[in-house]
Formats: C-alpha cells, structure tokens, sequence
C-alpha cells in the first residue's frame, strides 16, 4: 500500500505545480511587455532631443556668421561725425540690415521649420554687433503629435561679433 500512497502524493504535488505555473503564466508578458514601452520611449526621446539639440547648434551658427557679417556694417554718419575708434562703429539699425540681408539669403538650416530675427539685435556699445534669432523645431518623432496638440519647440539663441580695426604699420 505504500506504493499507490507514493505515486498519489507525487501526482498530488505535480498537479500543485502545474496550477501554480498555469496561475502565474503571462506574468512575464506584461513585464516584457512593459520593458519594451520604456525603452521605445526612451528611443524617441532620445532621437527628439538629439534632432532639437542638432537644430539648435545650426542656429547658432547661423546666428555667428550673422553676427559676423553685421560687425562690418559701418555706420557712415557716425564713423564721419565722430571718426574710428578701435572697432568699425555700429548702429542698431546698421546690424539689423546686415543681420536680415544675410539671412535671407541663407537657406533655413535643417529642422528648422520657420526663424527670423528676434527683438535684442542691434549694437552694443557702438561697435559689438548683437544678432539675435529665434526659431521653431521641427521633431523628427514626436513633431506630427505636438503638431496636432498646437505646440511647438522654440529655440532663441544670441550672437556677439566685434570687427576691431588694427593700426597699419
């Protein structure tokens, strides 16, 4: 009898295992399936901001050789009333000129949807020329989504150029 009383109790604790594994089966599936969410937002964040940081270094790019070419833009009144110093002398108005004829013929640097100059540009001190320019991102995985809730990225980035005028000798 002691026989069919083993093989029982074995069957018993076999049968207790199956319903125990079937009660916690798909258990990992919600967990894989959860770890999976986490890293794809992880993956389209990272690529968002890595496009937004990307599109923000151009504009400051932009934003130098605009700033560069605005530090040339002699201001002829002044220069002839008050002469030179030691720096091409500037004026608001002069900076801002410049600053706008050098961008628009500059083609919009990649994942920049619209810029412009911003409030901020124009002379500093007389003879630093100050550009300054804001500009809406364009986000290559979440952009169609902030989109359609009405939102945009907004990049503002300033630039200092001076063009100092050295003595012939």
């Amino acid at each position: 009898m002691s026989g069919p009383r083993r093989v029982s109790a074995a069957v018993r604790r076999f049968r207790a295992a199956v319903r125990r594994r079937r009660a916690e089966s798909g258990q990992v599936s919600v967990l894989i399936l959860g770890m999976v969410m986490l890293a794809m937002l992880l993956i389209v964040g990272g690529v968002d901001v890595t496009a937004a940081q990307l599109a923000r270094v151009r504009l400051v790019d932009a934003a130098d050789a605009a700033a560069l070419d605005a530090a040339d833009a002699l201001d002829e009144a002044t220069a002839y009333r008050s002469g030179l110093s030691d720096a091409v002398v500037l004026s608001s108005a002069t900076v801002k000129e410049a600053a706008a004829a050098y961008l628009s013929v500059r083609p919009k640097p990649e994942g920049v949807r619209a810029w412009g100059i911003a409030p901020g540009t124009g002379a500093q001190g007389g003879d630093t020329a100050v550009v300054v320019l804001d500009a809406t991102v364009e986000l290559p995985m979440t952009g169609g989504l902030l989109a359609a809730l009405g939102k945009e990225i907004a990049v503002h980035v300033e630039a200092k150029a001076r063009a100092p005028l050295l003595p012939v000798p």
